[in-house]
């Protein structure tokens, strides 16, 4: 098993940025993809950024360059660096963890970000 723990979300005015962090626990390498999704009220959960244990990235198209993933094998640890925030990234983030084989998905309990205008 695998358990995720987010950290980094608060309050924070548009334009500004902030950093989420994920620490990953338990059998940590048997993930080989990590990644960060979030979900606003109403609205389905969806794709922010994903790692792969080679570290190729990928976003979602309303990143454009705003938001940075990254990962900390030697920590287990997953980050989510967040700049020129705006209100429509007001969610709550989910640190997701994927094994391959045999396949299994892990999630986080979240964390949430608000920007204000």
């Amino acid at each position: 098993q695998v358990k995720l723990v987010e950290s980094g979300g608060g309050l924070v005015q548009a334009g500004g940025s902030l950093r989420l962090s994920c620490a990953a626990s338990g059998r940590v390498f048997s993930i080989d993809v990590m990644g960060w999704y979030r979900q606003a009220p109403g609205k389905q959960r969806e794709l922010v950024a994903i790692i792969t244990s080679s570290s190729s990235t990928a976003y979602g198209d309303f990143v454009k360059g705003r938001f940075t993933i990254s990962r900390d094998n030697a920590k287990s640890t997953m980050y989510l660096q967040m700049n020129s925030l705006k209100p429509e990234d007001t969610a709550v983030y989910y640190c997701y963890a994927r094994r391959s084989q045999p396949f299994y998905e892990y999630w986080g309990q979240g964390t949430q970000v608000t920007v204000s205008s």
